[in-house]
């Protein structure tokens, strides 16, 4: 690994929110693309915490803190990319459905996408589909992720993924659900287009949903 980038890598690893603004700060010094650090230092670590998390290294609170870090380097980029066209791995649309207040799960999965190189518009908790819909459609986006936590909520992703589909929207946005009672079956049977049982595994989906 290139040595400029390496302690943005590593300073993500390890959660090192401080560290990660650094490395980013003197590799924009060294004459360091901006495309490369993104890709080599945040994406590629968040990647890595991906991996760590699958095989059972990493837990929530790890991926947590090392999310919170990539976001710290994210933003110090953010108007470099805007600057260089670099364009995102696709734009998503995020929220917990409506009668549903919980978004731990939700904000980890929004982090985890944005260090997959994905553009986030996160709507929050208690959204409507109408909501839902409108942002999609503002920000023309690729997909569209639906949060509930509570089963007397899970039908709010169906009642969304039917008005998605009167609205139009239908296989021009991709949709996947996640949440503690949400199921693959479950998300087959409302017609969602993926499920992921945890925040590595959306973003994991979210890339291989959107290479067609």
């Amino acid at each position: 690994m290139n040595e400029i980038i390496k302690p943005v890598f590593e300073s993500v690893l390890s959660g090192n929110a401080g560290a990660v603004k650094s490395g980013v700060e003197a590799a924009l010094s060294a004459g360091m693309e901006p495309a490369a650090i993104l890709n080599e230092g945040l994406i590629a670590a968040m990647s890595e915490v991906g991996r760590r998390f699958e095989e059972g290294e990493y837990f929530v609170p790890e991926m947590l803190i090392a999310a919170r870090a990539m976001k710290e380097g994210l933003a110090l980029l953010k108007s470099r990319l805007l600057e260089a066209d670099v364009q995102p791995a696709g734009k998503v649309v995020l929220g917990t459905v409506r009668g549903d207040m919980h978004d731990i799960g939700k904000n980890l999965v929004g982090m985890m996408l944005e260090g997959a190189g994905f553009e986030v518009l996160d709507l929050g908790t208690d959204v409507t589909a109408e909501k839902f819909i409108a942002a999609a459609r503002a920000g023309n986006a690729d997909l569209i992720g639906l949060s509930a936590l509570l089963t007397t909520t899970m039908p709010n992703m169906k009642t969304t993924i039917q008005a998605l589909k009167s609205a139009g929207l239908a296989g021009k946005v991709k949709v996947i659900v996640g949440g503690a009672p949400v199921t693959e079956v479950y998300a087959r049977g409302i017609g969602a287009d993926g499920y992921a049982p945890d925040a590595s595994r959306a973003a994991a989906l979210a890339r291989s949903l959107l290479a067609g």
